[in-house]
């Protein structure tokens, strides 16, 4: 990475001369230092934080919750979907696939974010969700309208994605010190995969299943019962996002009065320049993949777990709690270890190796256990809860270190335009997957032996990968 990657404009500080320290002591050192890590200088000055990034990290982090919980609606009481709607077995995959879908303009969030910032992008996307939402809820006798009211309103929700997945490293850079930022980018990131958790939840609870009974044969009055409690649920979600997006509406500011870092005061790489970067970089597309195959195929899956548990006799309902759990857990340790790597820094491939070895094993685990005719492990509520919950917390847990370490990677790109490259891919993979299964759906085996084979993969990327930290650098060294 050299100075030939950017122009001399763009290598020009933000902060003026007079935040900081006199030209002959630190300012020497500082480019010297820049020019060997071939990142854009910018002069060090005291970081300052505000109180109010917390209220910011809060709203943004609700608006991805939200947007997980709109996106996993139906995943989890499809059997009830299927009675009250008339919903196949390609509608439901399609409910689920709108999300990848939604990251098609990924590419047109990400110049927005970087060219207009975080208020303006933020806007835009809880406005596309009050939109999807609101479009589910228009109370129609028509069958077919209505399934298509639903679908464009998860295509709209779906199109809220690539902010609220791209935007947590570019928040955390924004608002928080170098020693919050692993942190806020946890918080931000993993509220998304709460929301989706939230929905294994709140669905099987507040929507009874349909009791084995098909849709053709279900009484009128159990039908209508159904749709009742569904259609409830589909406004509560309509006031959520309203009352979120009438808080960003109100209070959303782009950024802080100073910066808190060096780093965050520099002067990034241009839009085009930004991909030229990426795409040249080995080191990036490596850990990219390592990355965007596991999570894809692992997001795709969850999606249908309902489904894929079927076969094995596991209700609605206790797939509902495994898939809580199971990103709940994940969750919890994701924002553990951002804490922990926010103290102990340089040690994200680490983390990552010790992740997704727990991931290899506990998928090929759970995989096994559901060919249980051939292996003859035990298949019961125990195992069942224990493979899922455990893969969901090695996986989800590594989506804030795989953020920070691509930022640290490729750094001066801009942190949207990073994270929505990695974030695009995985959306791609789940996509592609989710467009098998609808073709497949009768045969889930080959979708099961998908996680550990990816799982595996990772692990043998992020082993050859070899990490930098120019961003840290610049914060922890440059500065002083």
């Amino acid at each position: 990475m050299g100075a030939g990657w950017s122009t001399e404009e763009e290598r020009q500080p933000l902060l003026g001369p007079g935040l900081g320290p006199a030209p002959g002591t630190v300012w020497r050192s500082r480019e010297a230092a820049a020019a060997a890590s071939g990142v854009p200088a910018a002069v060090p000055g005291p970081g300052r934080v505000y109180g109010r990034r917390w209220l910011v990290l809060l709203l943004f982090s609700l608006l991805g919750f939200a947007q997980g919980l709109v996106w996993n609606t139906w995943g989890p009481i499809q059997n009830s979907a299927r009675q009250a709607y008339g919903f196949s077995s390609w509608d439901i995959a399609l409910l689920v696939l709108w999300g990848p879908i939604g990251f098609l303009p990924c590419f047109a969030f990400m110049w927005l974010l970087d060219k207009r910032g975080l208020r303006v992008t933020v806007l835009l996307t809880s406005f596309l969700m009050v939109l999807g939402t609101g479009l589910r809820c228009i109370p129609v006798s028509d069958l077919m309208l209505k399934r298509r009211l639903i679908h464009g309103g998860q295509l709209l929700n779906g199109l809220a994605g690539p902010t609220v997945m791209n935007a947590a490293p570019f928040l955390s850079t924004t608002w928080f010190s170098a020693d919050e930022r692993a942190t806020a980018t946890a918080i931000a990131s993993m509220l998304s995969y709460l929301g989706g958790a939230c929905a294994f939840l709140v669905g099987p609870l507040v929507v009874p299943a349909p009791n084995g009974t098909s849709p053709l044969l279900a009484s009128e009055t159990s039908r209508t019962h159904i749709k009742d409690l569904i259609e409830t649920v589909l406004y509560a979600e309509f006031g959520v996002v309203c009352l979120l997006f009438s808080a960003t509406l109100a209070y959303f500011p782009p950024r802080p009065p100073l910066p808190p870092s060096v780093a965050a005061a520099s002067q990034r790489l241009s839009y085009r320049r930004s991909f030229c970067r990426l795409l040249s970089n080995m080191r990036f597309l490596m850990i990219a993949l390592a990355y965007a195959i596991p999570l894809g195929v692992f997001a795709g899956w969850s999606g249908v777990l309902d489904l894929i548990l079927t076969p094995v006799h596991v209700s609605q309902v206790d797939a509902g709690w495994i898939g809580f759990w199971s990103i709940v857990g994940g969750c919890v340790v994701g924002i553990a270890m951002a804490r922990f790597a926010d103290f102990i820094r340089g040690m994200l491939k680490l983390i990552l190796l010790l992740l997704f070895s727990g991931a290899t094993l506990s998928s090929t685990w759970f995989t096994l256990t559901c060919l249980n005719s051939i292996t003859h492990l035990p298949l019961t509520t125990v195992t069942l809860y224990a493979s899922c919950i455990l893969l969901g917390v090695f996986l989800n847990s590594s989506i804030p270190i795989f953020f920070e370490l691509f930022v640290e990677t490729v750094y001066p790109v801009p942190e949207g335009i990073t994270c929505g490259v990695v974030t695009f891919l995985s959306n791609m993979f789940m996509g592609v997957l989710l467009f098998f299964l609808t073709f497949y759906h009768t045969e889930l085996s080959w979708f099961n032996w998908c996680l550990p084979g990816s799982c595996l993969l990772s692990l043998l990327l992020i082993l050859c990968f070899r990490e930098s930290y120019d961003r840290l650098y610049l914060d922890v060294v440059v500065s002083v």
